[in-house]
């Protein structure tokens, strides 16, 4: 595969797409400045709080508000119509000049800033529809016209998808502009999940049990040791996936205000989805397709499945037929069900 600029790559997409492409070519704009800020800040700036809540409750951090201001401005430029962010209550209208709807999670994985993790941006690119600017990103997921998110580490990188497979651009500071480093192809098997273990006592029997019998290793019904990595970055998951293949798994719990987890369906979950399956994964809650969720509220959350896609359907046959689980022998480790 020869090396192409991002540049490159948008140029040689449809007309159709322009709106899109225009959107893409100023998110990855306002991802190099937001890039550059990380770079200079100190970690006491980057970490200290703006005074302020977002709409789910957090507390919004300097590096928070300095993120969606660059992304709304990005917006602007791009002529959006509609834009909607974690960091603001409601969608707002841009009076933009595209028939386009941008949700944005400006800086994903922020309570990483102090231990210099690697942060993120995720967005998702919809069409705009007639109305009040919010029924725009209660459309379910299929209807992205394009998803992708920026992961800020060692390197600063782009994953990509306009709904012809996924792509995965770095930045070359020397170039200055984006270079296309792989295009990604996730395995369907996988001996790697990720889950934040500390939770289990939260979690539902399905959740465990598919936990326990990871762990069990080649004595154990899946008759081969597992590795658990969970880096608590959605971004970094995700791109550790697209590189390597695993299973994410962020499930809802019995904690107050976990039910249904705490990812965000329009913002987070959605473009993760069709970033994953454009990629050859999966994406489902536990047990339905994320990307055939219709969502009821702007900052819905939703327990979050994703990665190989024989693993994350597996992962559902857990919580969809508890029974068989509950119902399983000393020879469990020979029934069709369970076994790689």
């Amino acid at each position: 595969m020869s090396a192409s600029t991002l540049d490159a790559y948008l140029n040689s997409q449809s007309p159709d797409l322009g709106p899109v492409v225009e959107t893409v070519r100023s998110l990855a704009g306002a991802a190099a400045a937001t890039r550059a800020l990380i770079a200079q800040s100190s970690a006491s700036v980057m970490s200290s709080a703006a005074g302020s809540l977002n709409a789910d409750g957090d507390f919004q951090r300097f590096l928070d508000v300095s993120a969606d201001e660059a992304f709304l401005a990005a917006a602007r430029r791009a002529g959006v119509r509609h834009y909607c962010s974690e960091e603001i209550d409601s969608a707002v209208d841009l009076n933009g000049t595209s028939a386009i709807a941008l949700a944005v999670d400006p800086l994903d994985g922020s309570s990483n800033i102090d231990t210099n993790v690697s942060i993120g941006t995720i967005f998702s690119i919809l069409p705009a529809l007639a109305g009040e600017p919010a029924g725009s990103f209660l459309q379910f997921g299929r209807r992205q016209l394009g998803a992708g998110f920026f992961i800020y580490g060692p390197q600063l990188a782009l994953a990509l998808t306009l709904g012809g497979g996924t792509r995965i651009f770095v930045h070359s500071p020397r170039l200055g502009t984006f270079v296309e480093s792989v295009r990604p192809s996730i395995a369907e098997k996988t001996d790697e999940f990720a889950i934040n273990a500390s939770n289990y006592r939260h979690w539902d029997d399905s959740v465990r049990l598919y936990v326990d019998d990871c762990l069990k290793g080649t004595t154990g019904p899946r008759e081969k040791d597992f590795n658990m990595r969970w880096i608590a970055s959605l971004v970094a998951d995700a791109y550790r996936i697209l590189i390597r293949g695993g299973v994410f798994l962020y499930p809802g719990d019995s904690r107050r205000g976990y039910a249904n987890g705490r990812l965000r369906l329009v913002y987070e979950a959605n473009p993760i989805a069709m970033i994953i399956e454009q990629a050859g994964g999966s994406a489902t809650d536990g047990t339905t397709a994320i990307l055939d969720l219709v969502p009821t509220s702007l900052h819905q959350r939703t327990p979050l499945v994703f990665g190989a896609a024989r693993e994350v359907a597996r992962i559902a046959r857990y919580h969809a037929e508890p029974s068989v689980i509950a119902g399983r022998s000393p020879l469990f480790g020979h029934r069709g069900l369970f076994r790689a």
